[in-house]
């Protein structure tokens, strides 16, 4: 199963939030506490792996577009800032419950899952938060 994700903050650093597509359906999380970009895209694609686990797949891609983390997630590039190995210890430990899984990047404007969290701040929009603590889940179809 494909599923897409992405994180980000307004300002960096700000509040940070999180987006993840899956089998035609979106999850957003809001408020997930003060943190960078790359903060928050690690915390995106940790929430990609519980909605995958969550929705029993164990042959997943995950895709994004944040090519430091998506590069840290492969073992191709060392993280320097000692705050984001908690995350990558996480993913390394997430990883043995898959079958097989992928991660590939793609841009900005492909991650469905970045495109959510941008509509999300659309005037209009139905994709909000109905809780500052909590996550929400829609139906793309």
């Amino acid at each position: 199963m494909k599923i897409f994700f992405d994180g980000g903050c307004r300002p960096n650093p700000g509040m940070m939030e999180a987006a993840v597509v899956a089998g035609g359906r979106v999850w957003i999380r809001r408020d997930l506490g003060h943190g960078t970009n790359d903060h928050a895209e690690w915390l995106a694609l940790l929430y990609a792996v519980d909605i995958a686990r969550m929705l029993g797949e164990r042959d997943i891609v995950l895709i994004g577009d944040s090519g430091r983390v998506i590069h840290q997630a492969k073992g191709l590039r060392k993280s320097r800032a000692a705050d984001l190995q908690p995350y990558l210890d996480r993913f390394a430990e997430a990883k043995g419950w898959f079958a097989r899984m992928r991660i590939r990047q793609i841009g900005r404007a492909q991650n469905l899952a970045g495109i959510a969290l941008e509509k999300g701040h659309l005037p209009g929009s139905n994709l909000r938060a109905e809780s500052s603590a909590g996550s929400i889940h829609h139906n793309l179809r």
